[in-house]
């Protein structure tokens, strides 16, 4: 029998929300960028949501994330804008292609607000203009532990990325990507703020914690950017 494949959480009050929709989400990266400006005009013309990053660690290095509640968005309207001018005379870096959908943990008090409008209004925010983003995949080890086990590992996270967020210093999106990448990535974690410092610092926070020295397996590859053209936040 087919499980019920709904993302479901459980509010304050008891109830059970159900949802079938959720957010899609897509890094492309680029070399060979010398203007930006021209990939930012085409992005805007097509209407595309999301953003175009100036990567820190290639003077010309771009990348285009891209957010649809359609999955065949990526396959059709986005894959057509990519495959031309300006964006065909660019070296794509799949290395660093990153693809997610939102995805419920359970306990979310507001579901359909957690899994559509969240991730926008953190990842489209003209006052949060830096960005890293990178997959990671657990240790096989984590996935058998008793679940009480697991939500003590993943609260000690939490906290941290709590903390960051109530300072306005890092802002996460988290998606999952099971199945969605050639590197059999989990998740893809991208953190958001004012400054790029913070979100450094963050990620060096979350080193020790035991989810990440015990339980991952990889982390990475790492995009850093800053953003040089975000859609409007619409929705």
């Amino acid at each position: 029998e087919l499980p019920d494949l709904r993302e479901k959480a459980v509010n304050p009050k008891g109830e059970t929300q159900f949802s079938a929709t959720r957010l899609y989400l897509q890094l492309q990266v680029y070399t060979g960028c010398a203007d930006p400006k021209p990939l930012a005009d085409a992005l805007k013309s097509a209407g595309v949501e999301g953003a175009l990053y100036l990567d820190l660690n290639d003077p010309k290095g771009v990348a285009v994330l891209a957010l649809s509640e359609d999955p065949a968005f990526f396959t059709g309207p986005f894959r057509t804008l990519l495959g031309r001018a300006p964006f065909e005379g660019l070296t794509r870096r799949p290395d660093l292609t990153m693809t997610g959908r939102t995805y419920a943990t359970g306990r979310e008090p507001d579901l359909a607000f957690m899994l559509l409008k969240k991730p926008r209004q953190t990842a489209l925010n003209p006052d949060w203009p830096w960005a890293i983003w990178y997959p990671l995949r657990r240790k096989p080890a984590f996935a058998v532990l008793e679940p009480a086990e697991q939500g003590k590992i993943l609260y000690e996270h939490a906290t941290i990325g709590m903390a960051f967020g109530g300072a306005d210093a890092a802002h996460d999106v988290r998606v999952s990507c099971y199945g969605l990448d050639r590197d059999d990535n989990e998740f893809v974690i991208g953190l958001v703020g004012k400054e790029l410092t913070p979100l450094s610092q963050c990620i060096q926070e979350m080193r020790k914690t035991v989810q990440t020295s015990k339980y991952i397996k990889k982390l990475g590859p790492f995009f850093v950017g800053r953003a040089f053209w975000q859609s409007p936040l619409t929705k």
